[in-house]
């Protein structure tokens, strides 16, 4: 026989109830109904699963064995259940969300964990490119929202919400003069060393501000950037948050300017189209990332 959930649901009753009695009031049912119900199942099934007493039903070694089982499948029909209901009330059954690859991408992931626990059966899509190319994707409607660098401009057709803010740090390797030597520079004399961006691909630019170096090498990663920087090929402004790691470990150093100071402070949106409201999970999700840590 095929084992229903009706048959799970009872099965477990009565294990974690420890009797037929206790199984029959937390299913509203009565006793006799409970053992009668078991002793059927018994019967399908073939083997024994009670050993009955007095007041007790202690399970046999056959049912200590499928217990596992029986609770990971009433676990999933549960996750099942609330999954159907969610889509009754309009989530999504699967979300594509995008993050700029400048980007530090734990707060994200961390809203993205959140999301997932709180709808296990949400089929969730995470995409990375450089920023310009994550708003690309999310004008083509590949995506539904993108977290990314608020620019300069604000395009009409977006909409947005503040969900943090990070800074860009100038920095160079540990092993190139200037941060070997210690010495504060001024920022025009990084117009002339190579410059690590991470950009597009195919498109330019949208925005310049970070760019200040005359020559500059393209990348669409950030580890390879930074990868770049750590090997002495030139200087990067990149992200606070992202490039900590490698502050700290002492492969860079944070470059001490004369003139002005080192920090480019940027707001971090959650961007979605106007034409395209954000959906249940959507929704879910711009709420995790605002209060993630």
């Amino acid at each position: 026989m095929k084992l229903s959930s009706h048959n799970i649901e009872l099965f477990l009753a009565v294990v974690d109830g420890g009797s037929f009695s206790s199984a029959a009031r937390a299913l509203r049912r009565s006793p006799s109904a409970v053992s009668m119900a078991v002793a059927h199942l018994e019967a399908e099934l073939g083997i024994s699963l009670f050993e009955r007493g007095a007041r007790i039903a202690v399970p046999t070694p056959a049912a200590i064995a499928l217990l596992p089982h029986a609770r990971l499948v009433a676990e999933q029909l549960k996750q099942l259940h609330l999954h159907v209901q969610q889509l009754s009330q309009g989530l999504e059954s699967r979300i594509s969300l995008g993050i700029a690859a400048e980007l530090d991408h734990a707060p994200f992931l961390r809203a993205v964990q959140a999301l997932s626990q709180r709808h296990p059966l949400l089929d969730i899509e995470v995409l990375t490119a450089p920023q310009d190319d994550v708003l690309d994707l999310l004008h083509r409607g590949r995506i539904s929202a993108c977290m990314a660098f608020g620019g300069g401009r604000i395009n009409h057709a977006e909409q947005f919400q503040l969900v943090g803010s990070d800074a860009l740090l100038a920095i160079i390797s540990t092993q190139h003069p200037p941060a070997e030597a210690g010495r504060a520079v001024y920022i025009e004399e990084l117009v002339n060393l190579r410059q690590i961006i991470v950009a597009s691909r195919e498109l330019e630019l949208a925005d310049a501000r970070p760019v200040v170096g005359l020559s500059h090498w393209r990348t669409d990663s950030l580890p390879m950037a930074l990868a770049m920087v750590e090997a002495g090929l030139g200087w990067g402004n990149f992200a606070q948050a992202a490039i900590a790691p490698s502050l700290a470990a002492g492969r860079v150093r944070r470059l001490a300017f004369k003139n002005t100071g080192n920090g480019l402070a940027l707001p971090i949106h959650l961007v979605w189209m106007k034409d395209r409201p954000l959906g249940v999970a959507a929704r879910t999700f711009l709420q995790l990332l605002a209060e993630a840590p």
